[in-house]
């Protein structure tokens, strides 16, 4: 049984669900049966690198051109309608059991794990107090669990609050993240998971894991709940 059934049955013995998407009643699911169905899954072929469309599955072309610091990318789903709804559930309204529907929808996706350690990408000292929470650290903690992995999430640090990416045009944002983190250990010879819960135009983590690489990490790979696609 998977980590979010589980989760969510023992919940649902104490309070009933209505599905985050529709409001109606859902039983012992956060998204009902008629909603999940219709969630816009990520699907191939897609670049392993980036996780864009990309004929025949291989590495596209802007991969090839100019390699992210990062080695593969794996997603959930599209960052669209509902999907984004269910996101900003879990970072705004606080719906924290959503993470752990995220994890298991991501978790799905990842398959089998030869990764050594996972690492939530960091929010800024500002952005935690803000919100009182990383949304990317409730996610990975599902995963560690699944896949039996250490969790080490005060590894790094994201020491620059920087301008959202989200408000900059797709080109600044590189330039916006650039020393935004710090690495406090040796990653030699590891094979490292970053987790998020969106990725954008990848700006964020690729200058992650640029620091992850210094520090001696051998492979990064992304595993986010959501991709945003350029057409979105």
């Amino acid at each position: 049984m998977s980590i979010y059934r589980t989760t969510i049955q023992a919940l649902s013995r104490l309070l009933p669900q209505d599905c985050t998407v529709c409001g109606q009643g859902s039983g012992d699911r956060l998204v009902c049966a008629a909603c999940e169905a219709d969630l816009p899954r990520l699907a191939g072929p897609l670049c392993p690198v980036c996780a864009l469309p990309a004929a025949d599955g291989a590495v596209c072309g802007a991969c090839q051109g100019s390699p992210p610091h990062f080695d593969a990318t794996v997603a959930a789903f599209r960052y669209a309608f509902p999907v984004e709804h269910i996101v900003q559930g879990l970072k705004y309204r606080h719906r924290l059991p959503l993470a752990i529907w995220l994890a298991d929808e991501l978790a799905a996706c990842i398959g089998t794990s030869g990764v050594d350690c996972i690492l939530p990408l960091p929010l800024s000292a500002q952005r935690m107090r803000e919100r009182g929470f990383n949304q990317a650290q409730e996610i990975a903690r599902p995963l560690s669990r699944k896949f039996g992995l250490a969790l080490v999430p005060d590894a790094c640090a994201r020491v620059l609050d920087c301008t959202p990416q989200a408000s900059l045009p797709w080109k600044e944002r590189q330039a916006n993240v650039r020393n935004a983190f710090e690495c406090r250990i040796d990653l030699s010879g590891k094979s490292v998971a970053v987790v998020d819960d969106v990725m954008t135009t990848g700006a964020t983590l690729n200058e992650f894991a640029r620091v992850l690489k210094r520090h001696g990490a051998a492979r990064v790979e992304n595993w986010v709940a959501a991709r945003t696609l350029p057409s979105d």
